[in-house]
C-alpha cells in the first residue's frame, strides 16, 4: 500500500497566528515596520555616505543600504512574523488579501499599524540626527532618504521609470512572499528568501527612485523629507499598491489552487 508524500504545513508567515489577538498582531506589525524603517532609512541617512558625500571613505553606499533593508525584513519576520504574519508593508497586506490568504476586514488595521510604526521609526532617526551638528538640516535638505524621480532620482530617472519599478518589483516581491509561504514552501526559510529578495530589489532599483515597494516606508521618510518628497509621494503609494494587488489577484490563477491555498 502506497501513501502520498506528506505536504509540509503552511509556514506561519504571512499567515497571522490565530492564537494572537488582533491587538497583539497590530503591535507586531507596528514594531516590525518600525524596525524596517529605522534600519533601512537609518542606514541611508547615517551610513550611506560617511563622513560626507564628498569624503565617503567609510560609507556603506547602495550595497549597504540594500542589505540593511533586507536584513531588517529577515529579523523582523523571524521576530514578529509568528505573531502577525510579518507584512510590515501595505502592499504585502493588500497582496496577500487579494490572494485569499488574509481577511479583508483586517486590512485597514494592519495598514494603520504599519504607517504608525514607520513614522515612529523615521522619528527616532530624526531625533538622533538632531543631536548632530547640522546633521538633521543636511538630511532634511537631501530628502531624508525619500523616494523620488526626475531631479530627485539618484540617477536622474523620470516618473515613467519610477512607475514601472514600483509596479513590477512590488509585484515580484509579493510573488516571492506568496510563493515562499505556500504549502510547498520550505518551512522556516520564508523570511530569509523574502529578505534576500528585498535586498536584490534595492540593488537593482535604488538608482532609479531610491526604492519604495512599500508605501509605509515612503511615507515615513517623506515626513522628514520636505516639500518635494510630499509632492512626489503619490507615486510611491499608488503604484506599489497596484503591483501588490496585481500579484495577489493573479497568483492563484497562475499557479493553481492546490499549491496556493492555506493549509
Amino acid at each position: 500500500m502506497t501513501t502520498e508524500p506528506a505536504i509540509p504545513a503552511e509556514p506561519s508567515i504571512p499567515e497571522p497566528n490565530p492564537s494572537s489577538s488582533f491587538f497583539n498582531r497590530l503591535v507586531a506589525e507596528a514594531l516590525g515596520t518600525l524596525l524596517l524603517v529605522a534600519g533601512g532609512v537609518g542606514t541611508a541617512v547615517f551610513a550611506a555616505n560617511f563622513p560626507s558625500a564628498d569624503k565617503n571613505s567609510l560609507g556603506v553606499g547602495f550595497l549597504g543600504v540594500a542589505l540593511a533593508f533586507g536584513l531588517t525584513v529577515v529579523v523582523g519576520a523571524y521576530a514578529f512574523g509568528p505573531i502577525s504574519g510579518g507584512h510590515f508593508n501595505p502592499a504585502i497586506t493588500l497582496g496577500v488579501a487579494a490572494a485569499g490568504r488574509f481577511p479583508w476586514n483586517e486590512v485597514i488595521g494592519y495598514i494603520v499599524a504599519q504607517l504608525v510604526g514607520g513614522v515612529i521609526g523615521s522619528s527616532i532617526i530624526a531625533l538622533i540626527a538632531s543631536t548632530g551638528d547640522g546633521f538633521f538640516a543636511a538630511a532634511h535638505k537631501s530628502g531624508f532618504a525619500s523616494n523620488g524621480f526626475g531631479e530627485h532620482s539618484p540617477g536622474g530617472f523620470g516618473i515613467g521609470g519610477a512607475i514601472v519599478v514600483e509596479i513590477v518589483f512590488t509585484a515580484l516581491f509579493v510573488f516571492v512572499v506568496l510563493g515562499t509561504t505556500a504549502k510547498i514552501g520550505a518551512v522556516g526559510f520564508a523570511p530569509l528568501a523574502i529578505g534576500l529578495s528585498l535586498t536584490l530589489i534595492h540593488l537593482i532599483t535604488i538608482p532609479i527612485d531610491n526604492t519604495s515597494v512599500n508605501p509605509a516606508r515612503s511615507i515615513a521618510a517623506a515626513v522628514y523629507g520636505g516639500g518635494w518628497a510630499w509632492g512626489q509621494i503619490w507615486v510611491f503609494i499608488v503604484f506599489p499598491i497596484i503591483g501588490g494587488l496585481l500579484a495577489g489577484f493573479t497568483y492563484r490563477p497562475l499557479f493553481g489552487k492546490t499549491f496556493t491555498e492555506v493549509a
